[in-house]
């Protein structure tokens, strides 16, 4: 094109070539130096004028001069035209008068499921509509999707760099994430180990997993860092796809402290993420990972609680500063007890795996605070799953995996289970069956202080050491059954309290009982006597005892032929009957 403006031709430039135009001019030095209203001149004119002024031409512009580096760089078009689009993107939506692309929402998606915040479609232009109504506030997150990665990063700094809500730019970078990467966004079937495998061999050598690779990479430094800007499920099909590209450890440490952080939003179906070294010694996903989460979720929380306890410590004559501080303590308890849920379900639902090892159990279920499992009965689920599918483990062993559980914490449905569940140890259905007892007896009225010693010692965590396991450490078998009388008066001593708790309860029952049958019965007994209570009755034996009927005394008090005489005689008689 620039042979045929020097020959006089009439040429025609577009956003599309105009950027190879004005790298060719500059190579011929096609200045004004040379000739006044040369080529360059002219071409700067139309790039200022007509392309860095419009939206899409400036966006189509700086996609082809990836085509004509480094003369595109040294030139300042790249440079530009980002400049364009960034004013551009941080302008009103109120304001915006160009056409560009809007995607309209439909089903298709990953596994027929739309992700929060990305949706797959065709564009339609704007600029038909843009008069009836204002602007969206994502109207430019489509038209930018569709430049290379290189070029969206440096896009998307500028946006960051002219105060764009962070808010916004995530939901970009999920957009561009589903454009450029369909595949490694999409969900693995749960408990199907042959397609993570496959998938790492298929994708790890290939030019299409390094550029996967470095895209990924890409977007993962480019998420805004303010908390919650962009969902916990995004971020985990990240992490699932970086796993599978195997990306550096950085690029995965980020995304773990990312998740954490927001590990009370995640879902159990999210956290089914394939092991990076998946072998027959290892589990099928990753457990390090969620332990990892749960770690950054607990370094995070320490953190909220003291920033809370000093603001209320520094505003604590303020009554919103304190309601404010009341409805944080809230809200921090109520994300504990989420995320404490969501781990004994991961752990009932990673039980089952014959290479989960039982350090990487224990540690995963103590990683949380006492007060986060109000309930034990998920743990204790996941722990009865545990010793079904790994019923090798040593009586040591069965003990310490149960020590991670409170018996006090178990529901009744729960109590009921363990009690006849022949996988827990000994000591563990004991302590489940006394506090159970406990808590009848509570509702009885009986004293806890008054119970046996024996007793009080499952209370306090006492230890009763059994033949064969002694704290863990491997004991000779002469010595396990020289104390084996020992163990054994003591479990039968403590078969004897049980028992007289279960009298004393039976006895307090039945005194009570006994006492409300009592109380019922005077209280029938005096409501009896004044029912029966007559006087007519009383006075008819009172005058059969002196001769006279009820019925005669009644005709002679009102018959008219009896004498006065007759009458002062028989109040005589009843005046000393009476006395």
């Amino acid at each position: 094109m620039c042979a045929k403006y020097c020959y006089g031709i009439t040429i025609t430039l577009s956003p599309h070539n105009v950027c190879g135009v004005r790298c060719g001019a500059e190579f011929l030095q096609m200045t004004e130096a040379t000739e006044k209203s040369n080529l360059i001149y002219k071409l700067e004119v139309f790039l200022n004028s007509s392309i860095l002024r419009g939206w899409k031409d400036s966006i189509i512009c700086l996609r082809s001069s990836k085509a004509h580096l480094p003369w595109s760089e040294d030139l300042k078009i790249i440079n530009r035209c980002i400049e364009s689009i960034s004013s551009k993107v941080c302008v009103d939506p109120a304001e915006v008068n160009w056409s560009f692309s809007y995607p309209r929402p439909h089903t298709s998606s990953l596994n027929h499921q739309v992700l929060p915040g990305i949706e797959r479609s065709s564009s339609t232009s704007w600029s038909s509509r843009r008069m009836l109504a204002p602007a969206p506030k994502d109207w430019w997150l489509e038209d930018i999707s569709d430049l290379d990665i290189d070029l969206y990063r440096r896009v998307i700094l500028a946006i960051k760099a002219k105060g764009a809500p962070p808010e916004l730019v995530a939901q970009s970078i999920r957009v561009y994430s589903l454009k450029c990467l369909p595949d490694m966004l999409q969900e693995f079937p749960t408990g199907n180990n042959s397609l993570i495998t496959c998938g790492k061999s298929s994708c790890k050598f290939t030019d299409i997993a390094t550029r996967d690779e470095h895209v990924l990479e890409t977007i993962v430094t480019l998420l805004p860092s303010e908390r919650g800007t962009s969902t916990c499920s995004f971020l985990l099909r990240l992490l699932r796809a970086s796993t599978v590209l195997d990306t550096t450890q950085s690029i995965k440490t980020e995304l773990a402290r990312r998740v954490g952080l927001q590990l009370d939003e995640v879902s159990l179906q999210d956290l089914i993420i394939p092991s990076e070294s998946y072998s027959s010694d290892y589990t099928v996903c990753d457990v390090d990972l969620m332990i990892s989460f749960v770690e950054h979720y607990m370094t995070q929380f320490r953190l909220d609680l003291q920033t809370n306890q000093t603001a209320h410590l520094t505003d604590m004559y303020g009554d919103i500063s304190s309601g404010g501080h009341h409805l944080m303590t809230a809200a921090t308890h109520a994300s504990q007890l989420q995320v404490a849920k969501l781990v004994d379900q991961y752990l009932a639902e990673k039980a089952g795996d014959a290479n989960m090892s039982l350090a990487k159990f224990i540690q995963l279920a103590e990683s949380l605070p006492d007060f986060a499992r109000p309930v034990h009965d998920g743990l204790y689920r996941a722990i009865d799953i545990y010793l079904k599918e790994h019923p090798m483990l040593t009586k040591s062993e069965r003990k310490k995996i149960c020590s991670v559980m409170d018996c006090k914490k178990l529901s009744m449905d729960a109590c009921m289970h363990a009690a006849q569940n022949d996988r827990l140890p000994l000591r563990v259905v004991v302590q489940v069956l006394f506090f159970e007892r406990v808590r009848t007896a509570v509702s009885g009225g009986l004293i806890l202080g008054d119970l046996p010693g024996s007793i009080q010692q499952l209370e306090y965590g006492d230890e009763i050491r059994l033949p064969g396991a002694n704290n863990g450490h491997h004991m000779e078998p002469a010595a396990g059954m020289e104390n084996w009388e020992t163990v054994h008066e003591d479990f039968t001593a403590l078969k004897g309290d049980l028992a007289s708790i279960k009298m004393r309860i039976a006895e307090a029952e039945k005194e009570r009982s006994i006492m409300q049958h009592d109380a019922t019965s005077r209280h029938m007994r005096a409501k009896g006597v004044l029912s029966t209570f007559k006087p007519d009755k009383l006075f008819n034996r009172l005058f059969s005892s002196r001769g006279f009927s009820s019925s005669e005394s009644s005709r002679t008090s009102i018959s008219p032929e009896v004498t006065a005489e007759q009458r002062m005689a028989i109040k005589q008689q009843l005046r000393h009957s009476i006395a």
